[in-house]
């Protein structure tokens, strides 16, 4: 049910009265229960069949400016033509979408939506792996398809996720996944999209372990260098390796250091997740002695190094811009306005939705902050789909809308970046999605409930 049917709803109850009001009261109730379908919460849809043409709208490409009065004509999953001249094929279904916009569907660079179900339930948790050095773990393999967070995130308007595992020195690696799909081999689009590190904290404080380590009463923890030579000594081990067998040398097989050669290639991006001035600039030097390529993660500090990284061309991914200051100096806007300062700086970036599941849902908001404390609105819409596709390596498939790329897109009333906008419909790779979610249903269902009683009190 959409908004503007419950305001009409309310509106006209609130009007209505005595016998009519329960006459109305009983219609609605009926309309509302729930049918034995929509228990399932969503369905999954099948591939796209025909063509489409969404006709009307204003288009907002992303990397092609804005088309008023525009059609998108999409095939077998592709997107084949963009623009107000479009010739429509024969036998295409052709949608009426006038005073609607066009969006291309939002990407979260970093996200457990699929392995991490509820908090309290550490069974429904895939996200950490015991160790410290995994790159070999991919987080596609552990998706959940049933996840009831994906219909939550599909409705704010997040299509693409990279599901990202955590833990250790070297988590492993993130996987793109789109966000339909029955199982978790239908949904991935890049099963080993970047390699994931976890710089260590110069300044830990309470020292609450990394990875597997846990340090019982006579044992020391190690120091901030010891791990850094640890994650060198690793590096180096598997370029040994990948050097090895390319000589067809006689090798053990390895399935960690197999894993870490696309990194050192530089075939994909290695994400090091680090907040710290200290740690950003220690990563920057790291990477750079490496040969990898960098992108940080987190950059709380970002603004304070913002020379550094424009001049190594470091992106960065901000996992947040709805944070509270982390330090008594700063000031309350220091996260809200990070976006708009890197921006101005020339930094390259990415907004993420924070990475819990709960929060996936939160990524439009997160860069509508970022406009309303100064950040141009078409910075902060790259920063939710081409930039973060362009950093993870998969903007030859989405993140715009343009020929050739998949026809992951949605229809709203607004921007999707205002939390007033509504997301009326959304395609992945063409399909026409389902829009219920288990928010959506437990609406319908309590106001069924309400419902009913109004029938029983009057």
């Amino acid at each position: 049910m959409t908004t503007t049917k419950r305001g009409i709803m309310t509106g006209v109850l609130s009007r209505a009265g005595g016998a009519a009001a329960l006459i109305l009261a009983t219609t609605v109730a009926a309309a509302l229960v729930p049918s034995v379908g929509g228990a399932q919460v969503r369905m999954t849809v099948p591939p796209q069949s025909e063509p489409v043409a969404l006709q009307g709208a204003t288009i907002h490409t992303v990397t092609a400016g804005v088309i008023e009065n525009g059609t998108i004509l999409f095939e077998n999953g592709v997107i084949t033509a963009v623009g107000t001249d479009v010739q429509i094929p024969a036998g295409a279904r052709v949608v009426d979408v006038s005073g609607k916009h066009i969006y291309p569907g939002l990407i979260d660079a970093y996200s457990t939506v699929g392995i991490s179900e509820i908090g309290a339930v550490g069974v429904s948790s895939d996200v950490n792996e015991l160790g410290d050095f995994n790159p070999n773990v991919r987080a596609e393999v552990a998706v959940n398809a049933e996840s009831r967070h994906i219909g939550t995130t599909r409705s704010a308007g997040v299509l693409v996720t990279l599901s990202t595992p955590g833990g250790g020195l070297i988590s492993g690696m993130s996987s793109a996944m789109n966000l339909e799909g029955w199982s978790w081999e239908e949904m991935s689009m890049e099963s080993s999209a970047a390699l994931n590190v976890n710089w260590p904290n110069p300044n830990p404080g309470r020292f609450r372990g990394f990875g597997g380590f846990r340090p019982g009463p006579q044992q020391e923890r190690p120091s901030y260098e010891e791990q850094v030579e640890e994650l060198k000594d690793f590096f180096a081990e598997a370029r040994a390796y990948r050097d090895a067998a390319a000589a067809d040398e006689v090798v053990r097989s390895d399935s960690r250091y197999a894993a870490m050669i696309p990194a050192l290639d530089g075939d994909i991006p290695v994400v090091v997740a680090a907040d710290g001035a200290a740690q950003i600039n220690d990563a920057i030097t790291w990477a750079r002695e490496e040969g990898v390529r960098l992108v940080i993660r987190g950059g709380r500090d970002a603004i304070h190094v913002a020379d550094r990284l424009v001049a190594d061309d470091v992106p960065v991914i901000l996992t947040s811009t709805m944070a509270a200051p982390g330090r008594a100096y700063e000031g309350y806007d220091g996260a809200y306005t990070m976006p708009a300062r890197l921006h101005e700086a020339g930094v390259r970036f990415a907004i993420s939705g924070g990475s819990g599941a709960l929060y996936t849902n939160r990524l439009p908001w997160e860069a509508g902050v970022a406009v309303a404390f100064g950040l141009p609105e078409e910075e902060a819409l790259k920063a939710v789909t081409i930039n973060a596709a362009e950093f993870m390596g998969i903007a030859d498939r989405v993140g715009s809308l343009e020929p050739g790329k998949q026809a992951t897109l949605l229809i709203t009333t607004g921007t999707p970046l205002d939390m007033t906008s509504q997301i009326e419909q959304a395609y992945i790779e063409g399909r026409e999605l389902d829009m219920m979610d288990i928010q959506k249903w437990f609406f319908e269902k309590y106001m069924t409930k309400v419902m009913q009683r109004m029938r029983l009190v009057m």
